[in-house]
């Protein structure tokens, strides 16, 4: 953090900052814990719009457990723009995880489904990319029609080293193969967290059990289907505990939001919609690890196909 962006913060915060310490957080982002007189908050800094995000969370927070957004500070010619955020005990998910296995897992599994599941409580009026802190959603065409030419686009600027020709075209046309199964779901309009997995979401173990304490990062949000977030803590599953993710899926399952029935084959349209995410992966630099297992998943359904459940 640098160290315009220091007092830029402090002055936000009304009290000198005393210490500041980088968090782990997304490739766009950098995240920082901050320390001053009135406590600690969460700094992120860099981004395209934190306006945007920062109306996403105020939203969605009305419905899951998600920081509250102190301020929103501009870019000037010499800091990037800062979103401070309401610093949040827990731990990350992720690291719980790695613990180890136990019939725990599944309690903790079926909370987070939960959660996850009730993101799609806020509705909009159409499908679409928010353009403004109003969350109003541009034109978009239906995801059914873009996935085709989105694959190609993707393997166009995927690197030989990440994925050979052969593997390139053959996940282009299991693009297109199964695009139009999402014509079943182009029309909803709810919200899409769009980067669920185990590093942004925060639990705490209680008396009553396992509690999401915090869903983070919501950078990438958008207005659409929810069973892509659904497929989007799955598509490493094989990485998690089997119980985990047996709770996971019934308690997502469990919980459908309001006016929005839970179709039959809803793990399968999530998967669908996760070749956009794991096409675009794909095309990040070298050492990108998250891209490098991207790859590794579209070989394997390459081989065996699109799975048919989560």
């Amino acid at each position: 953090m640098r160290s315009e962006e220091t007092e830029a913060i402090a002055e936000a915060l009304g009290g000198a900052v005393s210490a500041a310490s980088t968090l782990a957080g997304g490739f766009s982002h950098e995240t920082c814990l901050v320390t001053y007189a009135g406590g600690r908050v969460v700094a992120r800094l860099g981004g395209p719009d934190p306006g945007v995000e920062a109306a996403v969370m105020a939203t969605a927070r009305r419905h899951v457990p998600v920081p509250e957004v102190l301020a929103v500070l501009p870019a000037t010619e010499r800091t990037r723009p800062v979103m401070l955020v309401e610093y949040v005990p827990g731990e990350l998910l992720a690291r719980v995880l790695a613990t180890g296995d136990g019939a725990w897992m599944r309690e903790l599994g079926a909370e987070v489904g939960r959660v996850v599941a009730g993101i799609a409580a806020v509705r909009f009026e159409r499908r679409g990319f928010f353009t403004d802190a109003s969350l109003t959603a541009g034109p978009e065409r239906p995801w059914s029609e873009q996935l085709p030419a989105f694959a190609d686009k993707c393997m166009a600027g995927a690197s030989e080293s990440r994925l050979d020709e052969a593997t390139r075209r053959a996940w282009a046309a299991l693009c297109e193969a199964h695009a139009p199964a999402l014509a079943a779901v182009d029309d909803h309009a709810r919200l899409v967290h769009a980067d669920v997995n185990p590093k942004n979401i925060l639990v705490a173990r209680t008396r009553a059990g396992w509690r999401v304490e915090a869903v983070l990062d919501w950078e990438f949000a958008y207005s659409g289907c929810p069973y892509g977030d659904a497929a989007n803590m799955a598509r490493f599953g094989h990485d998690y505990p089997a119980a985990f993710l047996d709770g996971f899926r019934a308690g997502f399952a469990g919980h459908p939001p309001a006016g929005l029935p839970l179709q039959e084959d809803w793990g399968y349209l999530g998967r669908v919609l996760d070749m956009f995410a794991l096409s675009d992966l794909v095309t990040r630099p070298p050492g990108h690890s998250v891209a490098d297992q991207a790859a590794e998943r579209i070989r394997h359904w390459v081989a065996e196909g699109v799975p048919r459940s989560l």
